[in-house]
């Protein structure tokens, strides 16, 4: 199969034959909490939790996986690293269980659930070796995604049929042909669907303004909006906001501790806007956020995102997860 051809597999939405769906109307909330998990703590590996950090993350939404099983991880890792070996050998079969090229291992990446009816997430890692191996190199890891769902939406939990599970969300770091096989692979062993997590700029300013505030272990960092201008040639707009400045406007906005109104996101980027106005002349209300930065996360429009600090973590998967449910939906 061309490689044209796969990446149109993950880049467009594919009907599954089982009928997972169910009669389910989502709308974008005017209201959101913003969310920690008490499970968070007890749960996660510090080891694994470092390796989701500081890395830059292709995000994808799924629909539910039929017949996934934790008890057969082991298997997953077998199969998964023979069907990339025969990609990679143009299709040439490969019997599971071989001494392959290379090696995939599939885990439980505790930590990240928001709520028992959460399904644990999966970390999957593929290292491959050179083919003239000496005893100076090592096996080297060239991919690595993970599965997972934080507070998934109960009522469309509840009405998933059974024989499936669901992790909304698929993350991925690597080179981009194994995330296509990773894709191919998952589609056709569980029978769902593979979009990319496209993040709207009216999300963005959600994004923005929840987690400016938020405390974090480092010393504070500036909050950067970064706005496309649609004009040509292309014109990008950075707007840095000091850690205080940003943390004293919203305080003097935001009313309630652990939940954000839709008209406090709007208030908060109307004033940062009239600022800029004042200070370049520029409206910044006539261009298009396109990626914010925030202590806690940067995420852009195309669903690239950076998880910056540990504790903060399922507060941004909860809204990941939350988009990627309306994605499946509608």
């Amino acid at each position: 199969m061309a490689s044209a051809q796969r990446s149109d597999l993950i880049e467009q939405t594919l009907v599954g034959r089982r009928a997972w769906a169910c009669s389910f109307f989502y709308q974008t909330p005017g209201r959101r909490k913003i969310r920690q998990s008490n499970l968070l703590t007890e749960n996660v590996d510090p080891e694994k939790m470092a390796f989701l950090l500081k890395k830059q993350w292709n995000s994808y939404s799924l629909t539910p996986l039929y017949r996934f099983s934790y008890a057969a991880l082991k298997s997953y890792s077998e199969q998964l690293a023979a069907f990339i070996t025969a990609e990679n050998q143009k299709g040439i079969a490969v019997e599971v269980g071989q001494n392959l090229r290379f090696k995939v291992a599939f885990s439980i990446l505790g930590g990240l659930k928001g709520t028992e009816q959460d399904s644990d997430a999966i970390l999957i890692q593929i290292t491959s070796k050179p083919q003239f191996l000496s005893p100076d190199k090592q096996e080297k890891l060239v991919w690595s995604g993970w599965l997972c769902c934080t507070h998934g939406d109960g009522e469309f939990l509840e009405k998933l049929a059974g024989g499936f599970t669901y992790f909304p969300l698929l993350f991925t770091n690597g080179r981009e042909s194994l995330t296509v096989l990773v894709g191919t692979w998952l589609m056709s062993t569980f029978d769902c669907c593979v979009k990319n997590l496209v993040i709207s700029s009216l999300n963005l300013t959600w994004m923005a303004a929840m987690w400016t505030g938020c405390n974090t272990e480092s010393s504070p960092c500036a909050t950067e909006l970064y706005f496309s201008v649609p004009c040509s040639p292309s014109l990008d707009i950075s707007f840095q906001i000091h850690p205080e400045d940003i943390k004293a406007l919203w305080e003097g906005i935001h009313q309630s501790g652990d939940e954000v109104t839709q008209e406090e996101v709007d208030l908060l980027m109307t004033s940062l806007e009239y600022h800029f106005y004042r200070h370049f002349r520029i409206h910044l209300s006539a261009t298009q956020l396109v990626k914010i930065a925030t202590p806690i996360v940067t995420a852009h429009c195309d669903g690239k995102v950076k998880f910056l600090q540990a504790e903060h973590t399922v507060k941004v998967l909860t809204l990941l997860t939350e988009l990627a449910t309306t994605l499946i939906l509608n």
